[in-house]
Protein backbone atom coordinates (compact mmCIF):
# COMPACT_ATOMS: atom_id res chain seq x y z
CA UNK A 1 0.00 0.00 0.00
CA UNK A 2 2.92 2.34 0.65
CA UNK A 3 3.97 1.92 -2.97
CA UNK A 4 0.60 3.15 -4.23
CA UNK A 5 0.54 6.08 -1.79
CA UNK A 6 4.07 7.04 -2.78
CA UNK A 7 3.19 6.72 -6.48
CA UNK A 8 0.07 8.88 -5.97
CA UNK A 9 2.10 11.58 -4.23
CA UNK A 10 4.76 11.61 -6.94
CA UNK A 11 2.40 11.26 -9.92
CA UNK A 12 -1.05 12.55 -8.90
CA UNK A 13 -2.41 12.82 -12.47
CA UNK A 14 -1.35 9.27 -13.39
CA UNK A 15 -2.69 7.91 -10.10
CA UNK A 16 -6.03 9.60 -10.76
CA UNK A 17 -6.18 8.04 -14.24
CA UNK A 18 -5.41 4.59 -12.79
CA UNK A 19 -8.10 5.04 -10.16
CA UNK A 20 -10.70 6.25 -12.67
CA UNK A 21 -9.79 3.62 -15.24
CA UNK A 22 -9.79 0.82 -12.69
CA UNK A 23 -13.12 1.76 -11.14
CA UNK A 24 -14.64 2.35 -14.57
CA UNK A 25 -13.56 -1.12 -15.73
CA UNK A 26 -14.76 -2.84 -12.57
CA UNK A 27 -18.19 -1.20 -12.64
CA UNK A 28 -18.51 -1.68 -16.41
CA UNK A 29 -17.73 -5.40 -16.27
CA UNK A 30 -20.07 -5.98 -13.32
CA UNK A 31 -22.86 -4.24 -15.25
CA UNK A 32 -21.89 -6.17 -18.40
CA UNK A 33 -22.19 -9.44 -16.48
CA UNK A 34 -25.64 -8.40 -15.26
CA UNK A 35 -26.64 -7.62 -18.86
CA UNK A 36 -25.39 -11.07 -19.94
CA UNK A 37 -27.58 -12.70 -17.30
CA UNK A 38 -30.58 -10.64 -18.44
CA UNK A 39 -29.98 -11.63 -22.08
CA UNK A 40 -30.20 -15.28 -21.08
CA UNK A 41 -33.94 -14.99 -20.34
CA UNK A 42 -35.25 -11.64 -21.64
CA UNK A 43 -35.55 -12.66 -25.33
CA UNK A 44 -37.87 -15.55 -24.39
CA UNK A 45 -39.81 -13.32 -21.99
CA UNK A 46 -40.40 -10.71 -24.70
CA UNK A 47 -41.17 -13.40 -27.28
CA UNK A 48 -44.02 -14.45 -24.99
CA UNK A 49 -45.32 -10.85 -25.11
CA UNK A 50 -44.76 -9.78 -28.73
CA UNK A 51 -44.63 -13.17 -30.42
CA UNK A 52 -42.51 -13.76 -33.48
CA UNK A 53 -42.58 -10.23 -34.85
CA UNK A 54 -39.82 -8.76 -36.98
CA UNK A 55 -38.88 -5.08 -37.04
CA UNK A 56 -35.85 -3.87 -39.02
CA UNK A 57 -34.48 -0.59 -40.28
CA UNK A 58 -33.10 -0.01 -42.93
CA UNK A 59 -33.44 -3.72 -43.81
CA UNK A 60 -30.74 -4.13 -46.50
CA UNK A 61 -30.22 -7.69 -47.87
CA UNK A 62 -26.57 -8.82 -47.41
CA UNK A 63 -24.57 -12.06 -47.75
CA UNK A 64 -21.59 -12.94 -45.53
CA UNK A 65 -19.80 -16.31 -45.39
CA UNK A 66 -22.59 -17.67 -47.58
CA UNK A 67 -25.22 -16.61 -45.04
CA UNK A 68 -28.03 -14.35 -46.25
CA UNK A 69 -29.36 -11.78 -43.76
CA UNK A 70 -30.82 -8.28 -43.56
CA UNK A 71 -28.56 -5.50 -42.34
CA UNK A 72 -30.23 -3.21 -39.83
CA UNK A 73 -29.15 -0.45 -37.47
CA UNK A 74 -32.36 -0.91 -35.48
CA UNK A 75 -34.04 -4.28 -35.01
CA UNK A 76 -33.00 -7.89 -35.58
CA UNK A 77 -34.10 -10.38 -38.21
CA UNK A 78 -36.46 -13.09 -37.05
CA UNK A 79 -35.15 -16.55 -37.87
CA UNK A 80 -36.15 -20.11 -37.18
CA UNK A 81 -33.20 -22.33 -36.39
CA UNK A 82 -33.77 -25.93 -35.34
CA UNK A 83 -37.43 -25.21 -34.62
CA UNK A 84 -36.55 -22.32 -32.28
CA UNK A 85 -37.30 -18.70 -33.19
CA UNK A 86 -34.46 -16.24 -32.58
CA UNK A 87 -33.95 -12.53 -33.14
CA UNK A 88 -36.88 -10.35 -34.11
CA UNK A 89 -38.55 -7.66 -32.06
CA UNK A 90 -38.23 -9.80 -28.91
CA UNK A 91 -34.41 -9.81 -29.17
CA UNK A 92 -34.35 -6.05 -29.85
CA UNK A 93 -36.55 -5.33 -26.83
CA UNK A 94 -34.37 -7.63 -24.70
CA UNK A 95 -31.24 -5.71 -25.72
CA UNK A 96 -32.88 -2.34 -25.05
CA UNK A 97 -34.10 -3.51 -21.65
CA UNK A 98 -30.72 -4.94 -20.64
CA UNK A 99 -28.94 -1.75 -21.72
CA UNK A 100 -31.44 0.52 -19.96
CA UNK A 101 -31.39 -1.42 -16.68
CA UNK A 102 -27.61 -1.74 -16.84
CA UNK A 103 -27.19 2.01 -17.32
CA UNK A 104 -29.56 2.69 -14.40
CA UNK A 105 -26.87 0.99 -12.29
CA UNK A 106 -23.81 2.14 -14.25
CA UNK A 107 -24.55 5.88 -14.50
CA UNK A 108 -24.76 6.64 -10.76
CA UNK A 109 -21.74 4.45 -9.99
CA UNK A 110 -19.59 6.13 -12.63
CA UNK A 111 -20.81 9.63 -11.82
CA UNK A 112 -20.67 9.44 -8.02
CA UNK A 113 -17.85 6.96 -7.35
CA UNK A 114 -15.52 6.84 -10.38
CA UNK A 115 -15.59 10.51 -11.37
CA UNK A 116 -16.87 12.00 -8.08
CA UNK A 117 -18.86 14.52 -10.06
CA UNK A 118 -21.09 17.16 -8.51
CA UNK A 119 -21.88 18.81 -11.84
CA UNK A 120 -25.36 19.44 -13.26
CA UNK A 121 -27.24 16.13 -13.35
CA UNK A 122 -29.58 16.94 -16.26
CA UNK A 123 -26.97 17.64 -18.95
CA UNK A 124 -24.77 14.79 -17.71
CA UNK A 125 -27.67 12.35 -17.82
CA UNK A 126 -28.67 13.57 -21.29
CA UNK A 127 -25.18 13.23 -22.77
CA UNK A 128 -24.68 9.84 -21.12
CA UNK A 129 -28.03 8.76 -22.59
CA UNK A 130 -26.95 9.89 -26.09
CA UNK A 131 -23.72 7.92 -25.73
CA UNK A 132 -25.76 4.89 -24.67
CA UNK A 133 -27.95 5.25 -27.79
CA UNK A 134 -24.80 5.28 -29.96
CA UNK A 135 -23.62 2.12 -28.18
CA UNK A 136 -27.01 0.49 -28.81
CA UNK A 137 -26.91 1.33 -32.54
CA UNK A 138 -23.34 -0.02 -32.92
CA UNK A 139 -24.25 -3.13 -30.91
CA UNK A 140 -27.44 -3.70 -32.90
CA UNK A 141 -25.53 -3.46 -36.18
CA UNK A 142 -23.08 -6.05 -34.81
CA UNK A 143 -25.84 -8.44 -33.64
CA UNK A 144 -27.73 -8.24 -36.93
CA UNK A 145 -24.57 -9.67 -38.55
CA UNK A 146 -23.42 -11.90 -35.68
CA UNK A 147 -26.71 -13.67 -34.94
CA UNK A 148 -27.50 -14.93 -38.47
CA UNK A 149 -23.91 -16.18 -38.89
CA UNK A 150 -24.02 -18.08 -35.57
CA UNK A 151 -27.51 -19.37 -36.43
CA UNK A 152 -26.01 -20.92 -39.56
CA UNK A 153 -22.93 -22.29 -37.80
CA UNK A 154 -24.27 -23.59 -34.43
CA UNK A 155 -27.14 -26.08 -34.65
CA UNK A 156 -27.74 -26.58 -30.90
CA UNK A 157 -30.27 -23.90 -29.86
CA UNK A 158 -29.22 -23.67 -26.20
CA UNK A 159 -25.52 -23.45 -27.07
CA UNK A 160 -26.22 -20.96 -29.86
CA UNK A 161 -28.31 -18.67 -27.62
CA UNK A 162 -25.65 -18.77 -24.91
CA UNK A 163 -22.82 -18.00 -27.36
CA UNK A 164 -24.84 -15.20 -28.97
CA UNK A 165 -25.71 -13.65 -25.61
CA UNK A 166 -22.19 -13.86 -24.19
CA UNK A 167 -20.44 -12.54 -27.31
CA UNK A 168 -23.04 -9.80 -27.82
CA UNK A 169 -22.62 -8.72 -24.22
CA UNK A 170 -18.81 -8.77 -24.31
CA UNK A 171 -18.65 -6.85 -27.61
CA UNK A 172 -21.27 -4.39 -26.40
CA UNK A 173 -19.34 -4.01 -23.15
CA UNK A 174 -16.14 -3.30 -25.06
CA UNK A 175 -17.77 -0.75 -27.37
CA UNK A 176 -19.60 0.80 -24.42
CA UNK A 177 -16.43 1.10 -22.36
CA UNK A 178 -14.61 3.01 -25.10
CA UNK A 179 -17.51 5.32 -25.99
CA UNK A 180 -18.96 5.78 -22.51
CA UNK A 181 -15.56 6.31 -20.84
CA UNK A 182 -14.67 9.03 -23.35
CA UNK A 183 -18.04 10.72 -22.88
CA UNK A 184 -18.15 10.31 -19.09
CA UNK A 185 -14.59 11.55 -18.70
CA UNK A 186 -15.62 14.70 -20.54
CA UNK A 187 -19.07 15.36 -19.07
CA UNK A 188 -18.13 14.58 -15.49
CA UNK A 189 -14.81 16.46 -15.58
CA UNK A 190 -16.43 19.91 -15.33
CA UNK A 191 -18.34 18.98 -12.20
CA UNK A 192 -15.67 16.80 -10.62
CA UNK A 193 -13.95 19.68 -8.85
CA UNK A 194 -17.13 21.23 -7.49
CA UNK A 195 -17.83 20.58 -3.83
CA UNK A 196 -21.20 20.17 -2.12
Amino acid sequence: MNFFNSFAEQHPKAAEWFRKGGLFLIFSWVVTALKAVMLMFLPDLFRGMVGNAQWLWPNIPVSLFGVQFNLAVIGNALEEVGGVMTGGLAFTLANLTAIFLGECINFPLQRNVTFKSRGPLGPQLGLHFLATVVVFLVMNLFTCVWNPVTNALIANAALRNTVQSVVTTVVTGGVAMVIIFAVDNRIFADGAAKKD
